[in-house]
């Protein structure tokens, strides 16, 4: 049976109170610039500055350090900046180190070769983005453009109906978010909202062919002992071969899997 949300929500322990974090602007400042070129084309130093607010030449100046620290490259002919070498090897560094990833991807390769779906082991922490941590691609002519690193906003496809569904945001709050988001064959807010509240429901989320036509997508939510979604394990096939019962199956067979991760994953708080 999925864990019953409301309950959950007022068992879990109260949040601890935030520390207070001293801001260090060149720091802000190189991060903002990494997440930007990180979901653009390459830019030059004047069109970096434009979209964060920066000075041009504090602009100039934190770029180079970041390309001496290979985390952007710039091309010479057109002086545009793009992520570096350095950022793969610490997204690698990351992978390598987490637990989530070493345990999941296993149970990924069990369920990509029974289902014959390409499946992921995604990173839901974030407010605004998802990551794909670990992943399993299908034997068969169908494959999804995605890698490890990839990332998405936070609400959308399968697993972004698990994030509505788990999380506090209230649904004027998630209505602002969800106007944001693209899909392949678009769904209205009210359609999203009662999905949603299925996937509360039945502890699940099923995209069929909206995020992309043609392609189901199903996600069940990994939780911490306070009921928290940090992760979510995916699967991804053709809308024909996951149709109606068999995307169910395929989900509940992730649901055994999720709650044999929680037992092993350090997320006692």
């Amino acid at each position: 049976m999925p864990p019953d949300i409301s309950k959950s929500r007022r068992a879990a322990a109260p949040a601890p109170k935030a520390r207070r974090v001293r801001p260090v602007p060149a720091v802000t400042r190189s991060i903002a610039i990494l997440r930007l070129l990180g979901d653009s084309p390459p830019l030059g130093v004047k069109a970096i500055a434009e979209h964060l607010g920066l000075v041009p030449s504090t602009c100039l100046h934190i770029v180079r350090v970041l390309v001496d620290e290979q985390l952007l490259k710039v091309d010479e002919a057109s002086k545009r900046y793009s992520l570096g070498i350095g950022m793969l090897s610490l997204a690698r560094n990351v992978v390598k180190n987490s637990s989530f990833s070493t345990l999941a991807q296993p149970m990924l390769g069990e369920l990509s070769r029974e289902w014959g779906v390409t499946t992921m082991g995604v990173e839901t922490a974030g407010a605004e983005h998802m990551a794909v941590v670990a992943l399993s691609r299908a034997e068969a002519p169908f494959g999804l453009h995605v890698d490890i690193g990839s990332r998405f906003p936070a609400l959308v496809s399968a697993t972004g109906r698990l994030v509505a569904a788990y999380g506090e945001d209230s649904w004027p709050q998630l209505q602002k978010r969800f106007k944001k988001l693209r899909w392949a064959r678009p769904l209205d807010f009210s359609e999203w909202k009662q999905e949603v509240e299925l996937a509360r429901k039945n502890g699940y989320g099923i995209d069929r062919g909206n995020y992309i036509v043609g392609v189901t997508i199903v996600a069940v939510p990994v939780l911490d002992d306070g009921n928290r979604m940090t992760h979510s394990l995916v699967a991804a096939g053709l809308s024909d071969q996951l149709g109606g019962p068999t995307a169910v199956a395929v989900a509940k067979a992730m649901q055994a899997m999720a709650a044999s991760l929680a037992t092993m994953l350090p997320y006692k708080r």
